[in-house]
């Protein structure tokens, strides 16, 4: 399986093109959609920088995943559906996100049902990407609906695990859970020791100069400054509830969540020809 990376520093974001050399049929995880808040300026930037080096490599994109709705950047799995007409894959679990948001935006276009998707994944699910089988693992806690794809030897983590020089995933979110992140956690622990992890994010801690998205089972167990053996559920969720509490909403939550329980999609034009997002106010 060949497997390339792309870094997009603005959301500290990893997206993955994997492929089967032999078919030449591939996947792409967690792709951006590039955003600027300040001036509500929408680009295809980085997605079309992975679809340039697929079409390069002579690859069919063939399945477009996430992980689960991200809350730090729009997903550009729409916009790589409509380009190369790729299934768009994520957790059977995105119903309950959507249903959880739709009411902050007053979204009255959206039906959450995840009917948006086009495959909703379940715990054991198996799927192919060539001749390469993939496998579906619930690992909820971050959000409801998080996923992790085991795709030959490699696990695709999305926002659950970190480089284990950070760590784990916030739990705080609507309808996460420390201690159901530390129970998936362990499940992806679980795993044989060579089991290569790829993760979502890094956001380069202190003392370490480059960014870094590949590590393993074993090292993760060994050395994850979270959740490394011997660290037990109650001391996991002591740390993560103390911690989460220290932590400011993510720069494009607003933007993000309302694009992403769409499957990636825009709210609907208004009656002028315009596209609006809206940002909910909170009066304390």
């Amino acid at each position: 399986m060949d497997i390339h990376a792309y870094f997009d520093p603005d959301t500290s974001t990893v997206t993955y093109l994997i492929s089967d050399p032999g078919t030449k049929q591939a996947a792409i995880i967690d792709p951006v959609l590039d955003f600027e808040p300040n001036s509500g300026k929408l680009s295809s930037a980085s997605a079309d920088k992975v679809l340039d080096a697929a079409t390069a490599a002579g690859l069919t994109v063939e399945w477009v995943l996430d992980t689960h709705a991200h809350a730090d950047h729009l997903s550009a799995a729409d916009y790589i559906r409509k380009q190369t007409g790729a299934a768009y894959g994520i957790g059977a679990h995105i119903v309950d996100v959507q249903r959880q948001f739709k009411p902050m935006f007053n979204a009255d276009d959206l039906i959450p049902d995840g009917h948006v998707f086009d495959r909703l994944f379940q715990e054991g699910d198996i799927f192919q990407i060539g001749n390469i089988e993939a496998r579906v693992i619930h690992t909820p806690g971050h959000t409801p609906a998080c996923l992790t794809y085991l795709i030959g030897d490699a696990a695709f983590v999305g926002d659950t695990l970190f480089m284990p020089d950070y760590g784990t995933a916030r739990a705080d979110f609507p309808g996460g859970d420390a201690a159901t992140l530390y129970r998936s956690i362990r499940k992806i622990l679980s795993l044989p020791p060579e089991t290569r992890i790829f993760v979502g994010h890094d956001y380069l801690p202190d003392g370490r100069e480059t960014y870094e998205w590949e590590t393993s089972v074993a090292d993760e167990r060994a050395g994850n400054i979270h959740v490394h053996d011997g660290v037990t559920e109650e001391d996991f969720v002591a740390m993560r509830t103390r911690r989460d509490q220290t932590l400011s909403a993510p720069r494009l939550i607003l933007p993000s969540l309302q694009v992403n329980i769409r499957a990636g999609a825009l709210p609907p034009e208004e009656d002028n020809g315009k596209v609006y997002l809206k940002l909910p106010v909170t009066v304390d």
